[in-house]
């Protein structure tokens, strides 16, 4: 069995056309390295020639985290030119393979980083009550481009900003995620993936060509915006982001802190 492959986890009810795509790295805290990125982007597009798949819930393996973004040991090659990167993220959400079957997020424990590349293109998110969210990106010297976009698409201006830039000097609590817009539901502990379901079993028993339509048309309302301000993205991180090992010594130094819930 390949990494990626024992990495990932799909479960398919075709009795309720639920898929479930769980994120099986709990001893990495669900970080995703270059192989299971490459099979996350796969598995939308699989998913997309399923009819047995009519709706879809994403989660992470364990109770300590749903994603905590790209894994700090993947080794990720940059092209030497300032006007280009490569994100090995870019393509791990649905909406980035083109996928426009309904998908829910399931979090429970930690969401950070990356993991909103996944929450971002989800169309809402279900969370335990001890779930937790916060972007390290500006405490080890990295631009939050890509997640501030995705963030920014569903919270008020001022929330993702002070996300973003408090690092990770403070965790946004799951019931303040919910007062803000970024999680719909609250559900006591343990219970998120089977509140998630419920919900995706409730639409995958719609006309999917009705749901997929409103999906689309939902999304369309902030394309144009939204399609714009990711072009930025790559410049904006090439421009700003530390060298490795710059932001490496950062990550050593600051690993150990304590975080303040709000």
């Amino acid at each position: 069995m390949t990494p990626a492959a024992a990495a990932l986890r799909t479960a398919v009810d075709e009795d309720t056309g639920v898929a479930v795509l769980t994120l099986d790295r709990p001893g990495r805290h669900n970080a995703i390295d270059v192989p299971t990125a490459a099979e996350l982007a796969a598995t939308w597009r699989r998913f997309r020639y399923d009819d047995t798949v009519r709706a879809v819930v994403v989660t992470g393996a364990g109770e300590k985290a749903f994603c905590t973004g790209i894994d700090r040991d993947a080794d990720v090659p940059q092209p030497p030119s300032p006007y280009t990167i490569d994100d090995p993220l870019i393509a791990i959400g649905p909406k980035a393979n083109d996928l426009w079957k309904p998908v829910i997020a399931a979090v429970n424990g930690m969401a950070c980083g990356g993991a909103f590349y996944l929450l971002g293109e989800a169309e809402f998110v279900v969370a335990d009550e001890h779930a937790t969210f916060f972007d390290p990106h500006t405490t080890y010297g990295m631009v939050s481009a890509y997640e501030t976009i995705h963030l920014a698409q569903r919270m008020p201006f001022g929330e993702v900003a002070r996300m973003a830039l408090m690092g990770t000097a403070e965790r946004i609590s799951a019931r303040r995620a919910y007062e803000t817009g970024l999680v719909s539901e609250l559900t006591s502990p343990g219970g998120a993936l089977a509140a998630a379901v419920r919900a995706a079993e409730t639409i995958a028993s719609y006309p999917t060509e009705a749901v997929q339509g409103t999906v689309r048309a939902i999304w369309s309302a902030k394309e144009a915006s939204r399609t714009q301000a990711l072009a930025h993205a790559p410049h904006l991180i090439a421009l700003g982001n530390l060298p490795p090992d710059r932001q490496a010594k950062l990550f050593v130094q600051r690993r150990g802190n304590d975080f303040r819930t709000r």
